[in-house]
């Protein structure tokens, strides 16, 4: 603060005070701050602490200040370091000394770990949401695209055909790891630490339960050190974000890939694509490419996160402000990048004639043939190498599979029957049946099974 107070017989330099502020971004939480300091306030007056009256001055102050800020009309003033004492200076204002009373049985650690909290609470609540509303997309486009094969890759090279539904439920599954890990993460952030005052508790005869109902809060914390210096739920929020971000990252690797001229697998609609600044005919994937982007300053504020704690002895410090920025931001692009990659997911065409033309590419029946002599009694090893020395007399004659003879399938092994010719994607699919394999019976469950999932969530009802 830039005006001398309590103990400080001098005035901090104005660079000191442009340096530790905190309210260009803290300012955020305004109204998790309001939702705070009113429950707070009820509590006080609850006890005896503070009386009914004073209470009731307070809490419509507060009213009024929050109301204020929503309509732009708040003036947030650079001296007053925080969001904080922002709106407790411009309570003071509105209703006088009163004011003074609401912080009363409380430190700014213990409300800012509130604060931080609630945000945090409600962003877990908004990011499964938003990851709901991108699986219903997958889903869809899934359902819209059942009959249609793609080559399977290992190392980007043709392995196996599967069906692209069962591609794109791969990533459901993801999605719904993701989903797991921000609601364990919100039942470690629904702990209710105001009334651990600095450090130590308070003196004050406080009713934490108390607080905790108005604030909707599962549980209290246990340690009043650990309540204020805790910062595990946002880098839990974080980690959950980057691997959240990485799925997606990878999904949008696939599009770049599949949205090319060399795959065509799929066609991006223009709204959520570029042209470029000389060459005419380019079409852009950039939405795509920046989720890729984007996925790294998710990992980073991480990283930040966990360099600033791992050396801060316990209880509150300083270096704790640095929490938030990277916060809001893993936030803002987590819940960004879901919001728009499902528009692209819900407007994106299907190529099926040019994906059907990559499955007959590659030899992608070999694991088949192989399966097929181990069937009529050869050894896997042994079929494995048959196959593999047949891929290659094919390659060196420039044939398919479906083109050599019978004499040259059988100048390898004389397994080889006229039967050799049923082989087909098809077969290859349906003969995939088990529990979560490509066949089309797996998948139809798959799809049945991802409606339930996120129909019993809730989302769409």
């Amino acid at each position: 603060m830039s005006h001398i107070r309590g103990r400080f017989h001098k005035a901090a330099d104005k660079l000191v005070n442009e340096y530790t502020a905190s309210l260009p971004f803290d300012r955020r939480l305004y109204r998790h701050d309001v939702e705070g300091s009113i429950a707070h306030a009820r509590m006080l007056a609850k006890q005896g602490i503070i009386s009914g009256e004073e209470a009731e001055t307070i809490t419509r102050g507060l009213a009024a200040i929050l109301e204020e800020i929503e309509q732009g009309k708040f003036e947030f003033k650079s001296e007053l370091e925080d969001i904080h004492m922002s709106i407790e200076a411009r309570l003071l204002e509105k209703v006088g000394k009163v004011g003074g009373k609401l912080h009363t049985a409380r430190s700014r650690n213990d409300q800012v770990a509130l604060d931080l909290r609630l945000f945090a609470r409600e962003a877990i609540s908004d990011t499964i949401t938003r990851l709901r509303a991108f699986q219903q997309a997958l889903i869809e486009l899934a359902e819209a695209s059942k009959g249609v094969v793609i080559p399977g890759y290992t190392h980007l090279q043709p392995a196996q055909p599967v069906l692209l539904a069962h591609h794109l439920l791969a990533y459901f599954e993801m999605f719904e790891r993701d989903a797991g890990r921000f609601g364990d993460c919100l039942k470690r952030t629904d702990v209710m630490p105001l009334g651990s005052g600095a450090l130590a508790g308070v003196t004050y005869d406080i009713d934490r339960e108390f607080l905790a109902s108005e604030l909707g809060f599962g549980q209290v914390s246990r340690n009043s050190m650990d309540a204020v210096s805790d910062r595990d739920f946002v880098a839990e929020y974080e980690a959950a974000a980057c691997l959240a971000m990485m799925h997606l990252s990878r999904l949008a690797e696939e599009v770049i890939l599949w949205s090319s001229a060399e795959f065509g697998f799929i066609e991006l609609d223009e709204a959520y694509t570029t042209g470029s600044s000389i060459m005419p005919q380019k079409k852009n994937p950039d939405v795509a490419e920046l989720v890729r982007g984007k996925t790294g300053r998710v990992y980073g504020s991480l990283m930040a996160l966990l360099t600033v704690m791992k050396g801060l002895p316990l209880a509150y410090n300083r270096d704790m402000q640095e929490d938030k920025e990277g916060l809001f931001d893993t936030v803002d692009t987590l819940l960004a990048t879901l919001e728009v990659f499902t528009g692209m997911i819900k407007t994106l065409r299907v190529n099926d004639e040019k994906a059907g033309q990559a499955v007959g590419h590659g030899y992608i029946l070999a694991t088949d043939l192989a399966d097929y002599l181990v069937k009529k009694g050869e050894a896997f090893r042994t079929a494995h190498d048959i196959v593999g020395r047949l891929v290659s007399h094919a390659v060196e004659r420039g044939k398919s599979f479906a083109e050599l003879g019978l004499a040259e399938y059988r100048s390898l092994s004389p397994l080889f029957d006229e039967d050799v010719y049923s082989l087909t994607v098809e077969s290859s699919l349906a003969s995939r049946s088990v529990a979560g394999g490509t066949a089309p019976a797996q998948v139809e469950k798959a799809l049945a099974g991802a409606r339930k999932i996120v129909g019993d969530s809730g989302y769409g009802k």
